[in-house]
This record gives C-alpha cells, structure tokens and sequence, in this order.
C-alpha cells in the first residue's frame, strides 16, 4: 500500500479555508470598524474613532477674524498709549524704549543664517551687547543733557556725567575687540556681513528712537504731533486711494496711488492745525520736562516758548469789493504761530516720512517676507507698525532744534560750566557772589552771607 505524501495539497479545501478566512476577516473589519468610540476590539484594547476632518474657514471668515484680532489688538494699543500719556513721561519713555528693542530684535532675525554658522559662538551675544552699548550712550546723552543739574552735584554720578562719552566709546571698543577675536576660518563673509547688519539697525532704529525720546524731553507736543500726523497720513493715504485712486505712486508698494498720497497730505495739515490749536492750551503737553515724575494731574510748570503765544495777523488776499457783501468777513485772524510750523512738520508727514515705509516695504521684499514679525497680532512685527515713525521723530527733532528752540542760559549749563571748568576755591567764590546778590534782592537772609564769609576767612587761614 503506497504512503500518501506529506506536501499534497487539495484545491477545493484551501479555496474553501481561504474563503472561510477571508469572511471571517471581513466580518471582524466590519465589526470593528462599526463599533462606537470606547468599544472593545478583537485584542481587548479600545480604539478611538478618528476626529471628524475640520472644515476650512472661507475666504470672508478668515477676513473676519483678522479684522477682529486686528481692531482689538488695535483698540488695546490706543487704550494703552493714552494711559501712559497721562501717567507721565517716563512710561512714554519706557515704552519707546520696549518698541526700539523688539524693532531691532526683528530686524536683526531676518538675515539669512547659515546653517553651517548656527553654531558660531557670541554671533547673538554681540548683537546684544552692541544694542546695550548703544543705548547706554544714547540714553546717557539726553539724561545728561537735561538733568545735568542733578547729576552734576552728586557724588556717585560725577564720574559718570563728566566721563559718559569716553567710558561709551570703551564699551564700544571691548565689543569690536571681541568680534575680532571671535572670527573664524570659513565663516568671515557671515561674521561681517553680521557686524554691518547690526550696525545698520543700531543707526536706523536705535539712533532716530534717540531723538523720539529727545522730543519727548523737549514737551510731549513734539512727540505726540508727529506721530498722530503719521498716523492720519497712513488712515487718510488708504481712505482716498481706495476713493479715488487710479495711478501708481511707487512700485515697491503697488498699492500706493497719488490720489491717496496727495490727499492724506491735505487732511494731514487740517489734523496738524487742529491737535495743535488744542494741546498748545495746556502747559502739561507744551513744556519741556523738569520733572519725570509729573502726571496729566500734576501738570507742568514752563514759560512757554513764543511760538504757543498767539500773534495778530492781517488777511492780505481780501478784495476791497468783496468786503463790502460780506461784512463780518474779519480782516484779522489770531494764529499761533506753531501752526505754521506744524503746516510744514505735516508735510514731511505726508511727502517724506512714507518713504520710512517705501524703504522698510522693498527691505521685506529683499528678504521674501511678508512681515518683519508677529509681535503685535493682526499687525504683523512691531517694525511694520513704527518704520515711519522713526523717521518722521528724526525730522521732528531736527526741525525743532534749527527753527523753533529757544537757546539760552539755563541752570543746568551754568552749573557744568562752573564745576568743569572752576576750580574749588572759584566755585566757592561764585557762590559767594550769588549770595550777595540774592542777599541785596531781598531772597536770603544776610546771615547766610556772613556764614559764607566766615567759612572763606577760616579757609584763609588754615
């Protein structure tokens, strides 16, 4: 009898196994792809039903969200600005001073990177330490230059004060060693394109947010002017261009039409003429600063400049004819002549100070982005909000020192002069001096002379 063999296979049964198999798989997928989230499957374990997919938001509603991030983030900056006007200047003053830090910040992160240079050492390190050495010499400037009554009499700020430019430039001057020591082979082209890109923020955002804060120690009038003006250029620039506008202005930023740009140059005047008529009523806005600690409550206390006293002017242009039809026509008008002044600052405004964003538009097209950041949300990056305004706060400043500044003595620049270029013994004589004067006006009592001359005849003798 011949041994069946052991490899024989049967058709009909494996068709019918497989089929048997493939039913009861079947049945065990339908099973468990019908089972309810949480049921068990055939291995004990329960399985999650996948998240139904998430529609796409349409065109108008992603629009309409962004408006509302837009407005809100909008109205918390407004909200926020007007708070710290009224508190003071120093919030102002800090304020500008977080705007410039970010705007660098971003300005600084748009460059190219390497990756074979991402793991250079002291690369952002330096950037950092050059912006702190840029502000403190910038910062110590203006502190010095009006404060210098109070730093020049205390003894720990002395040094400092007398000192402030030589121990800037030596800050400077450890920063630059350091970069040189931090080369490296196969990576020079990076490191100094590094160091010309820094310093080319450091000018165009740390050195113009100088003279900001300069404007805010010269009165808040000439901080709070320019940048509103830039503001109801940029509001006015897209309500008549998408009015009226039909001919491109500049192609780097497409949109731009003259139409806009010459209207919000005239409404920018028309704002310029009205702020002013109105903040020049109060001594808090038109003053320069004495006290940082002074609030919208306090006030501040200034002979004004004479640019805010209204002057008497006569109408030239008023026919002779047409008087006599309309009487109450006046033939004099009392103007401030700050007015006159902001008629021009408006105008820079409107012709000069977009071209801050002309410039900053064709720098994000250089670099193939659409914002510089995302620090402020629906705005983009702080840049994109403030690259007019540090342009227009450099003009502002210029133009205030060259035509409306009043130059003269004051107590701090009599103090420096005498405490840097007097001996002891001459102050104390200058202070003798004084106190007779003071004595012969009635201000002190003599006392205080005869103790002075007491105090120089035992000095004598000693």
């Amino acid at each position: 009898m011949a041994r069946p063999r052991k490899d024989v296979k049967f058709a009909h049964r494996s068709a019918s196994n497989n089929r048997a198999r493939r039913a009861s798989m079947s049945m065990s997928e339908i099973s468990e792809s019908g089972s309810q989230p949480g049921s068990p499957t055939r291995n004990g374990t329960f399985e999650k039903s996948p998240a139904p997919p998430v529609p796409e938001q349409s065109e108008y509603e992603k629009k309409k969200a962004n408006f509302i991030v837009r407005t809100t983030w909008t109205l918390v900056m407004i909200g926020g600005f007007f708070f710290a006007l009224g508190a003071g200047h120093l919030y102002i003053i800090v304020i500008i001073t977080a705007v410039q830090v970010i705007c660098f910040k971003e300005v600084i992160a748009i460059a190219n990177v390497p990756s074979k240079a991402r793991s250079l050492r002291f690369t952002k390190s330096l950037n950092w330490y050059f912006l702190g050495t840029a502000m403190y010499f910038l910062y110590g400037e203006s502190v010095i230059y009006y404060f210098k009554h109070i730093l020049l009499v205390d003894r720990i700020l002395l040094p400092l004060a007398t000192h402030h430019r030589f121990i800037s430039f030596m800050l400077y001057i450890i920063g630059f060693v350091f970069f040189v020591f931090s080369l490296q082979k196969g990576h020079y082209k990076f490191q100094f394109t590094q160091f010309a890109w820094t310093h080319m923020a450091l000018f165009l955002i740390v050195g113009q947010a100088h003279f900001i804060i300069n404007n805010i120690f010269e009165g808040f009038i000439w901080f709070i002017l320019p940048i509103s003006m830039v503001i109801t250029n940029d509001i006015f620039a897209y309500l008549c261009g998408i009015t009226f506008g039909r001919h491109q202005l500049i192609q780097i930023s497409p949109k731009k039409t003259w139409e806009g740009f010459l209207g919000a140059w005239f409404f920018t005047i028309i704002w310029g003429v009205l702020a002013t008529h109105f903040l020049a009523q109060y001594k808090f806005f038109i003053c320069p600063v004495n006290d940082l600690g002074a609030t919208v409550f306090s006030g501040l206390e200034c002979v004004p400049n004479p640019v805010f006293t209204a002057r008497t002017y006569t109408v030239p242009f008023i026919p002779e004819g047409l008087s006599a039809y309309l009487p109450v026509l006046p033939h004099t008008v009392d103007i401030l002549p700050v007015q006159f002044h902001m008629v021009i600052l408006a105008t820079f405004a409107s012709l000069i100070a977009p071209f801050g964003g002309f410039f900053a538009s064709g720098l994000k097209r250089t670099f193939k982005i659409k914002d510089f950041g995302d620090s402020i949300p629906g705005h983009g990056g702080a840049t994109d909000r403030f690259d007019c305004q540090f342009i227009m706060g450099s003009i502002a400043f210029f133009y205030y020192s060259s035509f409306i500044a009043t130059h003269h003595t004051t107590v701090g620049g009599v103090i420096e002069a005498a405490i840097t270029g007097l001996t002891y013994d001459e102050q104390f004589e200058v202070v003798q001096i004084l106190a007779k004067n003071l004595v012969n006006h009635g201000t002190i009592a003599p006392q205080i002379l005869d103790y002075l001359n007491n105090l120089s005849a035992h000095a004598v003798k000693a």
